[in-house]
Order: structure tokens, then C-alpha cells, then sequence
């Protein structure tokens, strides 16, 4: 089985490993939200999410759970071919990739980048 990268243009980073957890604040709650996700031979596929609070589009899903400030549950969609990340200085803080608990903003994948310069998380080829 294939493992995460994430690209920028035609720059791939290979993330070594097939699951990670992608965090961000939301422009106007301004609360995290986190998705856990895995590589897979369908392509992405979202585990487990979780939020701080609701409102201006983030509410808990279906069977959502309150643990520790996180609204937790484990959506059923199909996997994905990749996911656009897509960056802004309206939340005042990067995308962060987390592996085994290491958490890296996505920009310093790729030092130099821009902040509104869009990446994509993806299977590796």
C-alpha cells in the first residue's frame, strides 16, 4: 500500500507513513477542527473527525461524542482521490499535518512557499 504526500505544483513531499491528522482553525469560529485520514488502495479515506464547537458550518456529525473539548465521530464517506488544501491568512495559523503525534505546519514542507499557495494531500504514486 501506497503512503501520504503532499505536493505543491509538481514539489512532492513523501510523508512516510499512511495515516496522519490534519488540523486547522476555522476563518470565522476561529476553533480547530481535525480530520484523521489514511491512505488507501481506494485512495483517502477520512477515519475520524473532530471539532471544538459548532456553528458557521461546523457541526458534529452523526453519533458524535464529547471528549476532552472535541466533538468526536467517525464519518461515513467514500475515500477520496486527494484533498485540496487550501491556505489562507484569514485563520491566522497554517494546515498542520500530525504523524505519531508530530505535528509540522504544511508550509515547511515546502520552505519558501506562500501562504495562499494551495497543496494537496494525496496517496503516494
Amino acid at each position: 500500500m501506497s503512503g501520504l504526500c503532499l505536493a505543491l505544483g509538481a514539489a512532492i513531499a513523501v510523508l512516510g507513513a499512511d495515516m496522519a491528522e490534519l488540523r486547522w482553525t476555522h476563518s470565522v469560529q476561529k476553533t480547530e477542527w481535525r480530520e484523521t485520514w489514511r491512505a488507501t488502495p481506494g485512495g483517502l479515506q477520512l477515519e475520524l473527525a473532530a471539532v471544538q464547537g459548532s456553528g458557521a458550518g461546523m457541526e458534529p456529525g452523526d453519533g458524535a461524542t464529547l471528549e476532552n473539548g472535541f466533538w468526536i465521530w467517525r464519518p461515513q464517506r467514500p475515500a477520496q482521490p486527494e484533498l485540496i488544501l487550501t491556505r489562507s491568512g484569514y485563520t491566522g495559523s497554517d494546515w498542520q499535518i500530525c504523524i505519531k503525534g508530530n505535528c509540522r505546519a504544511v508550509g515547511s514542507y515546502f520552505p519558501g512557499s506562500a501562504p495562499d499557495q494551495n497543496m494537496i494531500l494525496k496517496p503516494c504514486p
